[in-house]
């Protein structure tokens, strides 16, 4: 009942938060404290481990390596890329908010008081058991070679700069912040796959039926989204779901940083002649 007023409330009061609110409202060290300290997440959501278990198993199946990952919308954070550095030769982060690209750029020249990604890279080492977190860290720094501003608004997120087509394309938590309603969210997820070569795969995270979410003292717009929706964009861009992971949010009552329903973790291939 209270997470149901609070977002009849949310929907009435407030204008969605769309990029341009980013650049003045969103702070990125406050997220990361706040979401990415330790490798379970926020406390009222406790998602982490459950997104890098995942992106673990995904790439450590060797089912999905190549030359380019692209991962669009990284924000300030370095978390999706770890367990995929050993499948690929070069990896392109991005972000639409310039606070954000630096916050990564940062920790990827080890400067000092960025923010420490040693507990997430330490759990990420443990499930693999390939090699140490020091390893881990030196070889995500090598693999990651260009942090890019995008905007998915546009039909190449990245103009002018025009990219060769990606063995993989990357987005988490991205899509639902930047587009206001579903006909804004079709177009910008044809926009992000356009970036994908023929058979290449798409890895989405994202959140269902979410309205807003908090960072500091600051609310934030997320597009509700059912599980049904997001598959069926994905079919009608020509993708073959693969897997689609769904973790609920038990103590949904209790969340204060976010009305999100459920987490999911999405594999999706295109197909060859699309």
């Amino acid at each position: 009942m209270y997470v149901s007023s609070l977002r009849q409330h949310w929907r009435l009061t407030m204008a969605f938060t769309e990029g341009e609110h980013y650049h003045s409202h969103f702070n990125p060290r406050v997220y990361i404290d706040s979401f990415y300290v330790c490798p379970s997440g926020h406390p009222d959501e406790n998602c982490l481990s459950f997104v890098l278990r995942n992106l673990s198993e995904t790439f450590s199946s060797g089912r999905y390596k190549g030359q380019t990952l692209i991962e669009v919308g990284s924000g300030p954070t370095v978390h999706s890329v770890v367990s995929a550095c050993d499948h690929f030769q070069d990896i392109v982060l991005s972000d639409f908010t310039e606070t954000n690209r630096l916050e990564v750029q940062k920790w990827l020249r080890g400067d000092e008081g960025c923010f420490d990604w040693s507990p997430v890279i330490q759990f990420v080492s443990e499930l693999e058991g390939k090699r140490t977190p020091k390893e881990m860290e030196e070889r995500l720094r090598r693999t990651v070679k260009q942090v890019l501003p995008c905007d998915v608004r546009h039909e190449n997120p990245f103009h002018p700069l025009v990219l060769e087509p990606a063995d993989c394309v990357l987005t988490s938590l991205c899509l639902e912040a930047a587009c206001k309603d579903h006909p804004t969210y079709q177009q910008a997820l044809k926009n992000v796959t356009a970036l994908l070569r023929p058979g290449g795969v798409l890895i989405m995270i994202g959140v269902l039926n979410e309205t807003f979410y908090v960072v500091g003292e600051h609310r934030l717009s997320c597009l509700p989204l059912s599980q049904t929706f997001v598959e069926n964009a994905l079919k009608d861009l020509g993708f073959s779901i693969q897997k689609n992971d769904i973790l609920p949010m038990p103590d949904r009552d209790k969340n204060k940083v976010s009305d999100c329903e459920a987490f999911f973790f999405l594999i999706a291939e295109k197909m060859k002649n699309v």
